[in-house]
């Protein structure tokens, strides 16, 4: 079976991804520098090597002690707010840490990579659900390091025969059935665990961005894909690089507000959530939600987890057994 390097496989997706790939037999090596993945995250089965994408050297030295046959890269930064002020965090670690990637892969003969891409890449959407079509205009600086890294892609593969696959996904959510590991961001920035430490007192309440859009309840209106999801498609696309290259959206193409996430993880824990209203931010837009046809057409991908409650149901588990 193939041995698979995956890069910030100590991080959310990537740890989730990991324990997949092993369950279906692949061997897998994870990189990591540890900045904002857990090292008790990646599976025991797994091989740990600590390496950084701006050391080239390190890099070299993973590609060096394992014959890697492709890879799947996790390790980019991903707080908009963050990239926003500082963009030259994001464009350094984004950007130039995957040119290192490519540069050090093309040096060892490896030649196929799967990316974990962003629905960012689309900006304001001009129609829903969002295909793969849709105009490409990022509106914040971590949208323009995804965009900008497709692009080499492109141009890696036209010149040097470079074979990957561009994951484009919308909002990651849940946690493994398991509760071994699950979503542990610092600080943490995702809708659903901010619900889930306010029903448990470990913050004051969660606050609500505007409940005017035009949407049924008031609220924003997104697409929720459960990690695991998530997960299958990844390993998935490193099964078609032979066969396509290119770029896919992964959702569920099932739109949710956030408040019936407020609704159902209130179900979910029995407790109710302390919600106070705010002012909508600049650059929401009421509704964002995929076309998932291709990633179905392509890779077979049939997302697992269209119920709401099960999403929620295994992001509840994994808050009451963090173990980090």
């Amino acid at each position: 079976m193939d041995k698979i390097l995956i890069v910030g496989g100590a991080g959310y997706i990537g740890s989730h991804t990991v324990k997949h790939l092993l369950k279906y037999g692949y061997d897998c090596v994870v990189a990591d520098n540890l900045s904002c993945g857990h090292l008790e995250a990646v599976a025991d089965e797994a091989v740990f090597e600590k390496a950084d994408l701006m050391d080239k050297k390190s890099l070299g030295a993973v590609f060096q002690k394992h014959k890697i046959d492709a890879v799947i890269h996790f390790a980019a930064l991903s707080l908009v707010g963050e990239s926003v002020v500082n963009p030259q965090k994001y464009y350094h670690n984004n950007v130039i840490g995957t040119i290192n990637l490519l540069d050090v892969m093309l040096e060892f003969g490896v030649k196929k990579i799967v990316f974990s891409s962003t629905c960012a890449t689309y900006g304001e959407p001009q129609y829903v659900p969002i295909d793969e079509k849709h105009p490409q205009l990022p509106i914040n600086p971590y949208g323009h390091t995804k965009l900008t890294i497709e692009n080499l892609f492109k141009d890696y593969h036209n010149a040097y025969g470079l074979r990957y696959i561009a994951l484009r996904y919308f909002n990651a959510a849940g946690a493994d059935e398991d509760a071994q590991i699950g979503e542990s961001h610092n600080p943490e920035s995702h809708l659903i665990p901010l619900v889930f430490k306010a029903i448990k007192g470990e913050k004051e309440n969660i606050k609500v961005f505007g409940t005017d859009y035009n949407t049924p309840d008031g609220t924003c209106l997104r697409d929720y894909i459960h990690v695991n999801d998530l997960a299958s498609a990844h390993r998935l696309a490193v099964e078609k690089l032979n066969e396509y290259s290119g770029f896919i959206n992964l959702g569920t193409g099932i739109p949710t507000s956030v408040l019936e996430i407020i609704k159902m993880a209130e179900k979910v824990s029995g407790k109710k959530c302390p919600v106070v209203y705010e002012q909508r931010r600049a650059g929401d837009p009421d509704v964002l939600y995929a076309d998932n046809k291709k990633a179905k057409e392509i890779l077979g991908w049939i997302p697992k987890y269209v119920n709401l409650e099960n999403i929620l149901y295994t992001a509840w588990k994994w808050e009451f057994n963090k173990k980090f």
